[in-house]
């Protein structure tokens, strides 16, 4: 589902911005492209160290939406830059293999957002 021109994006560094709403309005955090890691299955790690209200919102509501772009990647119709729209269910992990992974990666982190992908979309 993830294409090359998604991969590309990743390769440089910008705003991802991570949306969820649980019985309220919606809420919006941020990290970095750097930040962000792909497993082999398509899911996608985030490192976690407040994201509280973030999680607060996946335990009543696990849909989220993720933005992501980067100016130095062609995009549709030679546009210089492009962006994705990723959804998804999000869970937050504490233990485990991926957890362990990431935290040696960010030691910052306490928690990981995974985001199982259900769609992604090229914007631009």
């Amino acid at each position: 589902m993830l294409t090359e021109k998604f991969y590309e994006v990743l390769n440089h560094e910008g705003v991802v911005s991570i949306v969820s709403w649980g019985t309220e309005e919606a809420h919006v955090t941020c990290t970095w492209n750097s930040y962000l890691v792909v497993t082999d299955d398509e899911r996608i790690l985030i490192p976690a160290a407040g994201m509280h209200s973030t999680e607060n919102d996946v335990n009543s509501n696990n849909k989220v939406k993720v933005t992501l772009g980067a100016r130095e990647v062609m995009g549709h119709n030679n546009y210089q830059g492009t962006g994705f729209q990723v959804g998804g269910t999000a869970n937050f992990l504490t233990t485990g293999p991926d957890f362990t992974m990431m935290k040696e990666k960010y030691p910052f982190l306490n928690r990981v957002l995974e985001i199982t992908v259900t769609s992604a979309k090229q914007l631009l």
